[in-house]
């Protein structure tokens, strides 16, 4: 297939994410998954089974707004993870996924939601001028059913509009923007104070 020039730009995004992802330890082995919508409407995102710090331009496929292959790569099981998300909000253009120990281990301490509050650092998300903010991430059971966890998701955005990720247990973290750039922002300074938190709980020092 001939892809073109927009989806080649998001395909480099996507692979220089990944190295930068995986420098810091937060796609160990396959894990993972990263997508980019472009103009057209149609989805840049990783294939299944790819590390993520060693992406090629054959890692990445284009597949349309209901999750469907237009080029016959194989994406990843939580592709409709994605797609939901692209469809509830048209200002978003990335979603990272990546499986990060501070998320994974968020999870176990914080059964439903974790609040960040008072955090300098919550000035990176798109939106937030002040430390004085209070962000909730919800936090999901895993489920292998795919399309029921896409619903559950669904559910809590439905009334809770002000949403910038969320966790899904023992497994990682969602997190969306503008760009990839701006993702990248969203993901840094979420596991900052993620880190934060696990050592405020002793979880780490």
């Amino acid at each position: 297939m001939k892809y073109n020039e927009a989806f080649l730009n998001a395909a480099q995004q996507l692979i220089d994410a990944g190295r930068f992802i995986d420098s810091k330890g937060w796609v160990p082995a396959t894990s993972g998954n990263f997508s980019v919508r472009l103009p057209d409407g149609t989805i840049a995102i990783t294939v299944s089974g790819k590390h993520k710090g060693k992406l090629e331009l054959d890692d990445i496929m284009l597949i349309d707004a209901d999750a469907n292959s237009l080029d016959g790569k194989k994406p990843s099981a939580e592709t409709m993870l994605h797609t939901s998300l692209y469809r509830r909000f048209p200002d978003i253009h990335s979603i990272l996924h990546p499986h990060s120990l501070n998320a994974t281990l968020i999870s176990r301490i914080f059964k439903s939601e974790i609040v960040l509050e008072d955090y300098e650092l919550l000035k990176a998300l798109c939106g937030i001028t002040t430390h004085e903010s209070r962000v909730i991430v919800p936090i999901f059971a895993n489920d292998q059913n795919i399309p029921r966890l896409a619903e559950l998701v669904e559910q809590y955005l439905d009334n809770n509009v002000n949403c910038y990720a969320y966790i899904i247990a023992g497994h990682g973290l969602y997190t969306w923007g503008s760009s990839v750039q701006e993702t990248l922002h969203h993901l840094e300074a979420l596991d900052f104070i993620f880190d934060c938190e696990l050592r405020l709980h002793g979880v780490k020092n």
